[in-house]
């Protein structure tokens, strides 16, 4: 048998029961969650720099002072998302830690400014390494943004593929520029020991734009705060980690930070004592390079594309905790359901491929320069770092326990200083674009909680009445040789309305549910037993497990096995639709009535029913999640 092309280009299906496989351990998790916050050693320096400059040559000296306060920030969040991974061992990121102790609403809004921050995360990373290359060749400044596209769809690619395909694909870039870096850093240091001495160069001398005072000091530790982008990826991802996961991620966390404040030191320091200052044609790490390794020189040109391999690479921690999160909030009610189904390759492949759109878009639309989007991210990053700390604040006062008050200090403490650099980016920024998210967060905060309540007044409609009459199978005489199959997608009035029209011409009927996870399985047949009744020979429930993501093959492979067994009898298959009244809920039901057929539409001759079941247009009271998913 040929292998599809679909299957060809990402990989077979992988089963269930391998997720635990796709596990990663410390050395492989760390440049998939770490790529982001090490990849900002290449361009944190000179975001500060960027600003400095406009203080005239004079500011730049300040730099050093801006680095070592970042990194005693670097180390209070560090400390605080360890705490936080302990208390929340299956993931502990700010939507969870909000919404548990702050309150759901609360809790999108640490979810809106995550959303934001990977969109332009990726976007950044993926820009960035673009930029490096440009500075290796200039012939390329005018095609970065299609070079960014292509590379945009490269890791697109690699994440469909799977967890342990990008770990492979991803750990030799990230460990190679943690090398050069730390290549750079000694011959640098050597460099300033034996040869150039421990005197600054003056940098170009460039005259002043704006007075050298606290505004343009703050603006520039704004900017260099794009350091601690991607911190919160290893918190959100303790399921990707080997068994332990908690422990390999807090050991993780902290050789991340350890990593990430030595090498942006390292920079910053070289940077202020060869005197660089920003170049529209060549970063900072660039010019650095040229100085410690030559112009020209291997060493040079490994720095170059390590760089560009690494920013590219560091968009997928975008691509690791954007599907996530949207899944989360999925599971929640606020985004579609599709969001939180897993793809042959078991990971979320409509979260991967919403984000290459959305990243798409900012990449045309900011031309390829990080300018822009550099001065907007930094601010949903530290939304959701103060609204995290807070909520461990908050869990810490009302759980108590041993070492409360220690653990409640340190999260006090991290939830001011990322609140205060919040506070400073927002006004420093402001009129550079950071208006925008200001405005985005709240926008997206009341999507989020439209899609929710839309959810509830679904759920309601479609909710089977608590008093409601069992199931009956009108006995026949004679028999008509008919047996009905009905896909039960969950126990919902859709469903029922199917059962009662199979009942309604069938000497026996079948009702099947494909669980999507296996402790489903009693509440489904409690379910059961209250509404239809007893399982009897002539209308019984069945329940079928799926070994892989594929909920259509089970059912699918059942058919055709009962007819196989059964070719005397006639079988009909009924699928339940619920239609939206309202166009926007097409979105949010997800139907697989399309595709149930196809997979049916062989060469046996199989009779397909369809029944319909139209959604109210509003609904009086609030709904609960079913069980199953709603097609």
């Amino acid at each position: 048998m040929s292998v599809p092309s679909f299957s060809r280009l990402l990989g077979r299906p992988l089963p269930r029961s391998s997720a635990k496989d796709e596990r990663l351990p410390n050395l492989q998790a760390l440049p998939i969650l770490s790529s982001d916050a090490l990849s900002s050693v290449a361009y944190a320096t000179e975001a500060a720099l960027g600003i400095l400059i406009l203080g005239g040559s004079a500011a730049l000296r300040l730099s050093l002072p801006i680095t070592v306060a970042i990194i005693a920030l670097i180390t209070i969040v560090v400390l605080s998302y360890r705490q936080a991974i302990s208390a929340y061992p299956n993931g502990g990121g700010s939507y969870v830690v909000a919404r548990d102790n702050l309150g759901r609403n609360v809790g999108l809004v640490a979810a809106a400014a995550l959303l934001i921050d990977y969109t332009l995360t990726a976007a950044v990373s993926l820009m960035a390494g673009t930029q490096a290359l440009s500075s290796l060749d200039p012939a390329l400044l005018a095609y970065e943004v299609p070079i960014a596209l292509f590379m945009l769809l490269l890791v697109g690619w690699a994440n469909l593929r799977g967890v342990k395909e990008a770990g492979r694909v991803f750990s030799v870039p990230t460990y190679a520029f943690v090398v050069m870096i730390v290549l750079l850093t000694v011959a640098g240091f050597k460099d300033l020991t034996f040869h150039h001495g421990w005197t600054p160069d003056a940098p170009p001398l460039t005259a002043a734009l704006q007075p050298i005072g606290l505004f343009l000091v703050l603006r520039a530790f704004s900017s260099g705060c794009s350091a601690m982008t991607g911190i919160e990826a290893i918190a959100n991802g303790v399921q990707v980690f080997k068994e332990p996961a908690p422990v390999n991620a807090r050991k993780t966390l902290l050789v991340m930070g350890v990593l990430l404040s030595v090498m942006f030191l390292a920079v910053s320091t070289m940077g202020f004592m060869y005197g660089v200052a920003p170049n529209p044609d060549i970063t900072v790490l660039a010019q650095i390079g040229q100085r410690v390794f030559g112009d020209g020189s291997v060493l040079y040109w490994t720095l170059q594309i390590s760089t560009l391999l690494i920013l590219v690479l560091a968009a997928n921690t975008a691509f690791s905790g954007f599907p996530r999160l949207a899944a989360m909030l999925a599971e929640d009610h606020c985004l579609p359901m599709q969001m939180k189904l897993l793809g042959d390759r078991l990971v979320y492949q409509n979260g991967i491929s919403a984000l290459v759109v959305i990243t798409a878009l900012i990449i045309v639309i900011c031309r390829g320069d990080t300018t822009v989007a550099v001065n907007l991210y930094a601010l949903g990053v530290f939304t959701a770092f103060t609204l995290s700390q807070l909520g461990l604040v908050c869990r810490w006062w009302k759980r108590r326990g041993e070492g409360w008050r220690g653990r409640m200090a340190m999260n006090a403490l991290g939830s001011l200083t990322t609140f205060v650099v919040l506070l400073v980016i927002v006004v420093s920024k402001f009129d550079e674009g950071a208006w925008t998210v200001v405005i985005a967060i709240p926008l997206l905060v009341w999507g989020l909680a439209l899609i929710r309540r839309r959810y509830r007044e679904i759920f309601a409609a479609l909710a089977l009445d608590p008093d409601g009459s069992s199931l009956k199978l009108i006995p026949r005489d004679p028999p008509t040789g008919h047996h009905a199959i009905v896909w039960v997608a969950s126990m919902m009035q859709p469903s029922f309305e199917a059962l009662r029209y199979a009942c309604s011409f069938a000497d026996s009927v079948t009702a099947v549910m494909v669980l999507q996870k296996e402790e489903d399985a009693g509440q489904l047949s409690q379910l059961w037993d209250r509404y239809a009744g007893t399982d009897t020979g002539a209308l019984e429930l069945v329940l079928l497990d799926s070994p892989y993501s594929s909920l259509l093959d089970p059912f699918c492979d059942f058919v055709m096995e009962q007819e196989q067994r059964h070719p005397e009898r006639t079988t009909t298959v009924v699928m339940p639709v619920a239609i939206p009244r309202d166009r926007l809920d097409v979105a949010l039901l997800n139907q697989r009535a399309r595709s149930l057929f196809e997979a049916l539409s062989t060469d046996q001759s199989r009779v397909f029913s369809i029944v319909r079941y139209f959604v109210p247009r509003l609904a009086s009271k609030a709904g609960t999640l079913p069980s199953g998913s709603m097609d």
